[in-house]
């Protein structure tokens, strides 16, 4: 398959720093990419919802991979939504708005499983992304990551900007977010056993009754579709990025509990949100489309996450 030469692009990675970001250039790397030729704007020296910023960012560019965002659980996302919604919708529309104006030559946008309707059928398909609203709790999230797809497809149409939308299914992985007021639920869990262990907690509470489902992608698998998604993929349509494999909360908490020998009851706080009922994607597009499959077993990727946590956990 003929792609994308990655070899002397100056590329832009935002969010680079992060758990997925640094997989991401390790990706590119792999696939030709200089590493002195990618920048890694941080959000202290370059907050991206300034349109200032967003200009400077894109100079001289060649492609940008927005994977930057506020993003978290559903605690942060019932705390904050306003914020949620401002920051990740000023952050991407005025850096794809930037890109265009600047002559980059194409951006990757990296979009949220949440954009999908709170009752979508399973598997996700991505011709259902408009079939109804996102689950409330993390609603406004969702929506502002979804304008950026109906904007790269407008200036597609009007321009001919090439701007492509990726939909990754829940990340997880080593150097994921394990604080507890923002992380999502792999991690937040792995946290909630490992600190019951250290205290010789018998029972851990968990969120919810424990039905809904979920599909998790680990970080090197995503990032690698990412990279192929750069290289094979110039076209309009959203693309999902998964497993295709689904689980259910209350089998994920007993299969950490299992990996880490925690013997102790799981508590269901069922006045807590479950979030979305079910969540899995069709992953045929990608396949089709560039050739991504997942490769990493979810029980060796769990095991490889709560080995980090454990190294590097005060």
């Amino acid at each position: 398959m003929e792609g994308l030469e990655l070899k002397d692009k100056r590329i832009v990675v935002t969010g680079g720093a992060g758990f997925l970001g640094k997989q991401v250039i390790e990706q590119l790397c792999q696939a030709g990419a200089t590493r002195e030729k990618i920048t890694v704007p941080r959000s202290r020296d370059c907050d991206l919802r300034i349109w200032e910023s967003c200009q400077r960012a894109v100079d001289q560019q060649d492609i940008i991979i927005h994977l930057a965002a506020h993003v978290g659980g559903i605690g942060l996302n019932r705390e904050k939504p306003a914020e949620l919604y401002y920051d990740n919708l000023m952050m991407g529309t005025q850096l794809i708005h930037a890109a265009y104006e600047g002559g980059v030559e194409k951006f990757v946008c990296v979009g949220t499983i949440c954009a999908y309707p709170k009752f979508t059928p399973v598997p996700f398909k991505e011709e259902h992304l408009w079939d109804g609203y996102p689950e409330e709790t993390n609603a406004p999230y969702g929506v502002a990551k979804k304008a950026l797809l109906v904007q790269l497809q407008a200036y597609r149409q009007q321009y001919g900007f090439n701007g492509i939308y990726l939909l990754p299914v829940n990340l997880y992985g080593p150097e994921d977010n394990f604080d507890t007021r923002s992380s999502h639920v792999i991690p937040a869990l792995i946290r909630k056993v490992h600190e019951a262990q250290i205290k010789g907690e018998k029972q851990i509470p968990v969120w919810g009754d424990g039905s809904p489902t979920r599909e998790f992608l680990y970080s090197e698998d995503g990032a690698r579709g990412i990279v192929m998604g750069t290289q094979f993929h110039n076209d309009s349509e959203p693309i999902n990025l998964g497993t295709g494999y689904e689980i259910s909360i209350r089998d994920l908490i007993n299969l950490i509990c299992e990996l880490m020998e925690y013997e102790g009851e799981i508590i269901w706080q069922t006045d807590k949100p479950n979030g979305q009922p079910r969540r899995c994607l069709d992953t045929e597009r990608a396949k089709e489309a560039f050739g991504f499959t997942a490769q990493v077993d979810f029980r060796e990727g769990l095991k490889n996450t709560i080995a980090w946590y454990r190294q590097h956990a005060t």
